[in-house]
């Protein structure tokens, strides 16, 4: 029995000391032995996330409960400035697994991010729903008028006493298990929702064996097409996907009309082919269990429950902005559509007007009425060019430097890596950037960081798009699009490096989901005017500045196609509104419902809502849900805000140093309202976002 007892004891060590040798070989579980003490994603591999993760929950859990079960009364200091430092090893875990799934995925990642959805999920319930931990935060709450906060101190209160409403902490414990329940299967659902679109991306091959087939293709289109079919093992071919450096020429440029029709066909119908990836089930599930959270906490519709965090409060705000701006938008789309009709009858075609014409005939319009074309553009934004100017925009607005480091890892070869100093020469933080489409990555754009800004931290802030990669004998060239995409995801990066906020709860982005736009879209401003095009805009072969002329065509075609634009637009935030002011659980078929909700709007029959249901991935996967107006919510505070600097000079420094004080640096340190204000004198107003559009009311 003795050597029995020993054998266990012994056993036991011998698996004690193998965790803790796994746990030293964790590099998640040490000190970065890094620059900056940035992640070493040379040494991480995917084995590490999990086990990570999970010390993580236990470390942050740990601290909760020395939080919660404090003899001491609770106070600002030993309850919510605690909270706020607390979990820091989760929160660098976390935010890693959720950029290299975005940025660098496969099957293994998605199924580690999958198994840590429900676990993360059931975490932050166990924190939300802890009736100790809310007992102390209500305590300071109701104590707040005697602290003597400062305004960030206030505001950080506000936030975690809100949280812990809207998490369900005053519910009772039957609802209590209903709403962990609801959170779990979200959690899960919003992963499974983007991996489908992700998937159904990278199934589509549009392969081109005869040549004539590329009528109408610019011969850079031509050559990348044959790079992407060489890669896809169709040498001697051309091939064509659904992610947009690659589709978006093919459908300005092509002359075949059945391929660009199977091509935009394809795009339209990602999550909606009735395969193992369609989504149209789980989109139902998810709007659902939204509707089912909301009235559990008490609010009317699931917009109700998020609106009543943003600048706009409440659904019908949305939609009288949203109102006031369908109808110009409209009639400007169908003065363009008449117009392409009218050119299709001329070249002697018969075939009525369809969406997968539109790209086309906008650009043969463009072209012919403003003398201007991509293929004009390109040439003068080599992406090395664009980031050089873009970088020299913000040095001249706010005194900032990029210096690249070739001594911080990265995940891939393609990531490069900036040390931001300020006009002193201090360190603000670092700025990786990774621009080059891959399989492994999501579509589209995005900003997002590695580490927050606070008191005790630097920022480790990510800029990641889809851009064409060079070939061997051509650089990577943007669209003008691509630029001011390019300006868009730089000015959400500043906002996260420039952050001067104590707290990291409140500090870089976390503002107000129709705030977090203003500093991204007002950085576009700055790429097309006439000054800064001077500055960057350079023949990629011979080095010359873009003339005159074209610079003059290019702001006389700024509002070209804006109907369009704004109509696609607002077309997916009416669909939007209406998937999240449903009032009552039910059943529905989403294209119907799609179909109905567009048509009650009168959307034309030649233009698609921006994004369809089932591949909606910013309401379903990115935190947009009931939020995806406040891109032109935004836009109507940037325009406002630029028409400062436009009165007073593009970089007056009196104005940006304003802008950078309350806007960027502000974060959430205060309501959203009061910081603008103190930027700009007053409240924004719609004058200025409808002169640059060019619309009437």
């Amino acid at each position: 029995m003795k050597l029995f007892a020993l054998t266990l004891v012994l056993a036991g060590l011998f698996l004690f000391a193998c965790a803790k040798k796994v746990q030293k070989q964790n590099p998640f579980l040490k000190e970065y032995d890094t620059p900056f003490n940035t992640p070493p994603f040379d040494k991480i591999k995917k084995e590490h996330y999990l086990p990570a993760l999970k010390e993580g929950i236990n470390e942050q859990q740990e601290e909760i409960d020395d939080i919660a079960r404090n003899p001491e009364p609770p106070t600002f200091e030993n309850t919510i400035e605690a909270m706020d430092k607390g979990g820091s090893l989760l929160k660098r875990v976390k935010k890693i697994l959720e950029n290299m799934n975005a940025a660098m995925t496969d099957d293994t990642l998605q199924n580690i991010a999958k198994e840590a959805a429900p676990m993360l999920s059931e975490h932050k319930d166990n924190i939300m729903l802890n009736a100790e931990l809310f007992k102390r935060v209500k305590a300071v709450n109701g104590n707040k008028d005697n602290l003597n906060l400062s305004t960030e101190q206030q505001m950080l209160l506000k936030k975690f006493y809100k949280d812990f409403v809207r998490g369900g902490a005053e519910l009772d414990d039957g609802k209590k298990a209903e709403l962990r329940e609801i959170n779990k299967l979200l959690s899960v659902y919003k992963i499974e929702f983007i991996e489908n679109v992700l998937k159904e991306n990278n199934a589509f091959e549009l392969v081109i064996e005869n040549k004539e087939d590329l009528t109408g293709l610019p011969e850079a289109v031509i050559t990348r097409a044959a790079e992407t079919a060489k890669e896809r093992g169709h040498e001697g071919k051309w091939m064509f996907t659904l992610h947009k450096p690659s589709m978006i020429p093919f459908l300005q440029y092509s002359e075949k009309r059945d391929l660009r029709e199977k091509i935009f066909t394809a795009y339209i119908n990602r999550g909606n082919n009735n395969n193992e990836f369609d989504n149209k089930k789980r989109l139902v599930e998810m709007v659902n269990l939204r509707i089912k959270k909301a009235k559990l906490l008490g609010y009317k519709t699931h917009s109700h429950f998020i609106l009543e965090e943003n600048m706009a409060k409440e659904p019908e705000k949305v939609y009288d902005l949203l109102g006031k701006l369908w109808k110009p938008a409209l009639a400007k789309a169908k003065e363009d559509a008449k117009t392409f009709r009218g050119m299709i009858k001329k070249e002697g075609n018969t075939f009525k007007l369809r969406p997968w014409d539109w790209w086309h005939y906008a650009e043969k319009l463009k072209k012919e009425k403003y003398d201007i074309d991509d293929k004009i553009l390109k040439p003068y934004f080599k992406l090395e060019n664009v980031i050089e100017g873009a970088f020299t925009v913000v040095n001249k607005l706010y005194g900032i430097t990029f210096e690249e480091r070739s001594d911080i890892p990265v995940y891939h070869p393609d990531v490069r890596v900036f040390e931001v100093k300020d006009t002193d020469g201090s360190h603000i933080g670092l700025f990786y950037t990774d621009f080059y489409v891959r399989e492994s990555k999501n579509g589209g754009a995005w900003m997002d960081g590695y580490r927050k800004q606070s008191q005790d931290f630097t920022p480790l802030i990510c800029n990641v798009c889809n851009f064409a990669k060079p070939t061997k004998n051509l650089p990577t060239l943007l669209s003008l699009d691509q630029v001011t995409t390019l300006y868009h995801e730089l000015g959400h990066a500043l906002h996260g490096l420039l952050s001067k906020c104590r707290y990291v709860t409140l500090s870089g982005t976390d503002v107000p989901r129709d705030f977090v736009e203003l500093p991204s879209q007002i950085m576009e401003n700055w790429a097309t005017e006439p000054e800064v095009l001077r500055m960057y805009a350079k023949h990629y072969k011979t080095g010359e500045l873009i003339p005159d002329e074209l610079i003059e065509k290019i702001n006389n075609a700024s509002r070209f196609n804006q109907g369009f634009k704004a109509t696609e637009y607002l077309a997916a935030s009416f669909l939007d509104m209406n998937l999240h002011t449903l009032t009552e659980e039910q059943d529905f078929d989403p294209v119907a419902f799609e179909n109905k909700a567009l048509a009650k709007i009168g959307l034309t029959p030649e233009i698609i809502s921006r994004y369809r249901s089932m591949y909606f991935v910013h309401i379903f996967s990115h935190g947009y849900s009931s939020g995806y107006y406040s891109y032109i919510w935004s836009e109507m505070l940037d325009a406002d805000a630029f028409q400062a600097f436009k009165e007073a000079g593009l970089f007056d420094q009196k104005t940006a140093k304003a802008f950078r004080g309350n806007v960027l640096a502000g974060g959430g340190s205060d309501e959203p309202m009061t910081l603008y204000k103190r930027f700009r004198g007053r409240e924004p107003t719609i004058d200025a976002l409808l002169e640059r559009k060019g619309f009437t009311l």
